[in-house]
């Protein structure tokens, strides 16, 4: 099935895709900009092929996108998985504000029943 037609299993291997910590810490440090295959094994102190399969990882997942330049590649965040990530998120954000004002309004009911 295209990940196109199914949102859930985006969020699902974005998921799945991000529970690694190194790989987590690669989509953290892209958050600055782009950067080459070297830049990231530098700054995280990862070995080049190691950095490397796990770019392949989250490009595969839909998370990076890759441009060649000579000899370099330098990746960059995909936005669109972090906003699809984003609205399922605030879909959450939503029904507890609900369960909130829910909240709040028992209480006040219970307040001003002991003050009658």
């Amino acid at each position: 099935m295209s990940r196109k037609n199914n949102p859930g299993m985006d969020r699902t291997m974005m998921m799945s895709v991000l529970a690694e910590p190194n790989r987590l810490a690669i989509v953290e440090l892209l958050r600055e900009g782009p950067l080459t295959v070297g830049e990231i094994a530098g700054r995280l102190g990862l070995r080049q092929p190691q950095t490397s399969k796990h770019l392949k990882i989250l490009s595969e997942g839909g998370i990076l996108e890759m441009k060649a330049e000579g000899n370099r590649r330098i990746y960059k965040l995909r936005p669109e998985p972090f906003q699809a990530l984003d609205t399922w998120v605030k879909s959450f954000r939503r029904v507890m504000e609900d369960r909130f004002d829910n909240l709040d309004n028992y209480l006040r009911e219970q307040q001003n029943k002991e003050k009658s």
